[in-house]
């Protein structure tokens, strides 16, 4: 469900390199195979809509991943990433793997770095994961509210091409497009239809300052009868002292439809390393313009232990202020990680 370090680590690097936890299976005339996993396991107790308790064993994001690259030129390294999630190792003997996480292919070089295939939102990656990248618990945002109906799922990662530049001074962007074709079998249009997304991020040593807007035109219908489904943008900025990691979020679901229900996310949160693993949390305000939907307090609060280099342990409380206490809960689980 939720990325691990390890996953993170691979993910948001634009090189495309395992971390020092995965295993290079090969290394040759300038081509590289990595192989990486983990089990993620959790004991979750979390109210329902209704606000009733309901506890479970579950598979929190078990990943098996394939990282590769070679030369194509002395300036030039293609790469891939295929990810496999969704194993539910806590019911492996009745129910298996039935769909996939990452898959891209791209090119990177003194030219920035080019993707295509399916992977997580800029928006993700830039501005939502700094607040809560956390294990099981995370703060709503513009791509998933839990109290919400702007949510589309993984539909938003698929079928993308992203551009990011170098670094320039530490200024660096990132434009790209998501395509649905007339035969895509999640197109709402009638022909085919390409989004816009784009960002830039600044960072001056321990500072860093992102900004990105993504159209979600591919999600608009334009049959009878047609809709907009709207807009989302951010500014998440971090400051890191130390073991200690402060971000600040302003974010938005602009509503395209004629209601105008905007969702506004204002977020702070705090992650300080302790030796032996991580202890944090963040507060966000959540603002509806809807009539008759409250607004909301979200408080998340969690801590790791590190058992081993490859092992860890958790415990998350997360608070969301909907009605009947609806999504409240507490996790505790345990990765192994390669």
């Amino acid at each position: 469900m939720k990325k691990t370090l390890l996953a993170t680590a691979i993910a948001g690097a634009m090189v495309v390199s395992a971390s020092a936890s995965a295993a290079t299976v090969y290394n040759q005339d300038g081509t590289k195979l990595d192989l990486y996993g983990n089990i993620q396991m959790v004991y979750a107790n979390v109210n329902d809509e209704n606000g009733d308790s309901q506890d479970a064993i579950d598979d929190n994001g078990s990943t098996f991943g394939f990282a590769a690259e070679h030369a194509i030129t002395s300036d030039v390294t293609g790469y891939l990433k295929l990810e496999f999630d969704d194993f539910k190792a806590d019911e492996m003997k009745t129910a298996g793997r039935d769909s996939g996480d990452q898959a891209y292919v791209g090119a990177k070089g003194s030219f920035g770095d080019v993707r295509l295939g399916s992977y997580d939102q800029l928006i993700d990656d830039w501005i939502q994961d700094p607040i809560t990248n956390n294990e099981y618990f995370d703060a709503s945002d513009s791509t998933y509210d839990r109290t919400n109906d702007n949510n589309v799922g993984g539909a938003r990662e698929t079928d993308k091409v992203t551009y990011t530049s170098p670094s320039f001074g530490g200024l660096q962007f990132a434009v790209g497009t998501q395509y649905k074709g007339s035969n895509e079998t999640e197109n709402t249009t009638d022909s085919g239809k390409a989004s816009f997304f784009g960002g830039a991020k600044y960072t001056a040593g321990a500072f860093s300052l992102a900004a990105v807007y993504d159209n979600l035109d591919t999600f608009d219908v334009t049959t009878d009868p047609e809709s907009d489904f709207g807009d989302q943008y951010g500014v998440t900025a971090q400051y890191t002292m130390g073991a200690l990691r402060v971000a600040a979020k302003y974010e938005q679901f602009d509503d395209g439809s004629d209601a105008k229900n905007d969702v506004d996310f204002t977020a702070l949160s705090a992650r300080y390393g302790y030796g032996m693993g991580d202890v944090y949390g963040a507060v966000q305000e959540v603002s509806y313009d809807e009539d008759g939907k409250d607004d909301r307090t979200e408080v998340i609060v969690g801590g790791t232990y590190n058992i081993s280099s490859a092992m860890y342990t958790y415990v998350e409380v997360a608070s969301y202020d909907a009605n009947e206490d609806a999504y409240d809960g507490v996790a505790t689980g345990i990765t192994y990680l390669f």
